[in-house]
């Protein structure tokens, strides 16, 4: 039975113990064989047997754990459909392609919608089911367009960052009550009002807290206990009693405490998310290296064609100041190449009939010809991005060791704290009866 691999963006992870959840999660999947999680560029590598699972059941448990799986949405317009019969076959062949999350074709508009996972399939993927399935197709205008997961990570580190000033705003005067008692400095009396207080830290506790009381819903959901569950019941519980002091009963209060643990989370989390999207980047930056677009020969003419669809064995065309498209093997004129981006060597290089050129470099001067020798995936360039992304995912033993540990750490704290809060519950009072 024969094995795929697959490789899913999942955006939401915030540590280590939420990937290995997730990895955990996929590997119980009856048809998966092997499940690698990269928390740096967020992404699953999944080996598993068609025959038994399927991307979307994949897709789906994601999902379900909370995490989201970032789709694309292209429209295309088809020709050459006569009736609602063609239109269904077109849907169906779409809808049965690898990738295809959703597909749904408009006879009358002759278009197709299609939502896909960019990761398991292209355009170019999807156009070809169209024309093997009789027809044609060429893409519209995308549904979404610029780059949505920047978009999305810029977004959420606004977010991030606002809760954090509000929580600080409301923390730091709570956090100075607490330095005055212990250093005996005077504050103002309304900063030990008890109700002022309660006031300060319910916004921090419920609003800019809310994110963890969600994860944790979202992971005992799924029976595990990740660090938000141990989050929100540390600052709960100071909350609710230091609330129960306030109006109910005689006692100090711990306001203090779960405001200030919640706006120090959140400052971890702005920071991790601004590392991730660094990381991000810097593989995007390589990613920008390649071309767009290739000139390429066929049928006698020069035809511009996305990157995408050049063939091993297709001549290209390279002009003075353009990429090349993909690794080929010169075939006519002379030109020097600015290999810097592969070599770091600033020279240009000169390159002659039967001279290797390298997908990314940029031609300086003359125009020249070259067969396609490897083109996508495995380009030289496609593989070092491979191999940066491989390398960032990649765990030392250490690492490993801990995300073992990190699984059982919350159960572990919240089973020593049910047993502290029984012992002293059942057997403090009779040895203040026995001293008696």
């Amino acid at each position: 039975m024969s094995s795929h691999k697959v490789s899913l963006k999942i955006m939401g992870m915030e540590c280590a113990a939420c990937a290995a959840k997730v990895e955990r999660t996929i590997k119980k999947l009856d048809g998966v064989t092997d499940v690698s999680i990269n928390l740096a560029v967020e992404k699953a590598t999944v080996h598993f047997e068609p025959d038994r699972v399927g991307i979307d059941q994949i897709i789906k448990t994601i999902v379900d754990l909370g995490y989201r799986v970032p789709t694309e949405k292209v429209v295309l317009k088809i020709s050459g459909m006569t009736c609602a019969a063609c239109a269904a076959r077109v849907e169906r062949a779409l809808g049965n392609r690898e990738g295809v999350l959703r597909a749904n074709v408009n006879f009358a508009m002759e278009k197709a919608t299609v939502e896909y996972d960019p990761s398991i399939v292209s355009v170019t993927d999807l156009k070809k089911v169209v024309t093997d399935a009789g027809y044609q197709a060429e893409e519209g205008a995308k549904r979404f367009e610029g780059d949505q997961e920047k978009l999305e990570r810029e977004r959420e580190t606004r977010k991030q960052i606002r809760l954090l000033i509000m929580s600080a705003i409301l923390s730091l005067p709570l956090l100075a009550v607490m330095f005055a008692e212990l250093f005996n400095f005077p504050l103002p009396m309304l900063l030990h009002n008890k109700v002022f207080q309660f006031a300060l830290a319910t916004p921090v506790q419920f609003i800019a807290g809310f994110q963890f009381y969600r994860g944790s819903y979202r992971s005992l959901k799924h029976g595990s206990a990740n660090m938000d569950v141990l989050i929100a019941l540390g600052t709960t519980a100071a909350y609710l009693y230091s609330a129960g002091a306030t109006f109910f009963y005689p006692g100090h209060v711990y306001y203090e405490t779960g405001t200030i643990i919640i706006t120090l989370i959140i400052l971890g989390k702005l920071l991790e998310s601004i590392a991730k999207g660094r990381t991000s980047e810097a593989i995007k930056k390589l990613m920008g290296l390649q071309a767009k677009t290739a000139r390429v020969v066929r049928n006698g003419q020069e035809v511009d064609i996305p990157v995408e669809e050049v063939q091993v064995g297709d001549l290209v065309l390279v002009r003075p100041g353009e990429k090349v498209p993909v690794d080929g093997v010169m075939k006519e004129g002379f030109s020097t190449v600015d290999e810097s981006m592969l070599t770091g060597e600033s020279i240009p290089v000169d390159k002659k009939a039967g001279d290797e050129v390298i997908g990314g470099t940029i031609n300086k001067h003359g125009s020249f010809k070259f067969k396609a020798t490897k083109v996508g995936s495995d380009t030289a360039l496609a593989q070092i991005i491979k191999i940066v992304e491989e390398a960032q995912g990649s765990k030392a033993p250490i690492q490993r060791l801990a995300d073992v540990i990190s699984a059982y750490f919350v159960p572990a704290v919240v089973a020593f704290a049910i047993a502290t809060f029984a012992a002293w519950y059942f057997f403090a009072d009779a040895g203040n009866v026995a001293r008696a």
